[in-house]
């Protein structure tokens, strides 16, 4: 049973890890990676609302009908989805307002209700939470490396969370960031750039 665990709980940090494996949820991906700081507080987020959907899913699962599941998976989502945007407001308000509706569109995010269909409704509570939060925390990986990567190359600087930030330019007063990394373009180029880079090691 704790290998299973492990197995489910591993898998979304590599051999399934949702953006650069599975290819879902990439709205959010492109939309708020600009900095390191939003993608890891979106990666957060997600991983609360999979973690929560997923434990309740699979402990409702003998009563949620057939024919209206999907529509029930959404309404258990957006229950937690409201819970994170209160906590958000409470404890994390600056982070919120950097979010936006990215925050709301957890709920039809892909990679929530793909995986509340195709392993919570099947599976055993233990095993649920487990998948929930490997995903989780291979989406948060995913978001965070790529805000890295296009804040630093992009605006010269890296936020961390919060005020611990770092200014390369500082640094070398000589590099010239490449701005549009930070625009809609290059948030293609980056992905691209990281799906390349895990495919090869993958066949590794």
């Amino acid at each position: 049973m704790a290998k299973t665990l492990v197995q489910e709980f591993s898998k979304g940090l590599w051999k399934e890890i949702p953006p650069f494996r599975l290819v879902l949820g990439l709205c959010p991906v492109l939309g708020v990676t600009t900095t390191m700081e939003n993608g890891l507080g979106m990666g957060l987020a997600t991983t609360f609302v999979l973690v929560c959907a997923n434990i309740l899913v699979s402990l409702l699962r003998d009563i949620i009908p057939q024919k209206v599941r999907i529509a029930c998976f959404i309404i258990v989502i957006a229950t937690f989805v409201i819970v994170v945007e209160l906590l958000m407001q409470a404890y994390a308000y600056p982070l919120f307002l950097k979010l936006g509706v990215f925050i709301p569109l957890i709920v039809v995010n892909c990679i929530v209700l793909g995986r509340a269909e195709a392993f919570a409704y099947k599976n055993k509570v233990g095993l649920s939470a487990a998948d929930g939060l490997g995903m989780g925390i291979g989406f948060t990986i995913s978001l965070g490396a790529l805000g890295a990567l296009r804040e630093s190359f992009g605006a010269g600087h890296l936020t961390v969370w919060g005020d611990l930030s770092f200014n390369f330019l500082s640094l070398f007063p000589s590099f010239e960031p490449f701005a549009f990394l930070v625009k809609a373009p290059g948030a293609f180029v980056c992905l691209g750039l990281m799906l390349c880079i895990l495919n090869m090691l993958g066949k590794k």
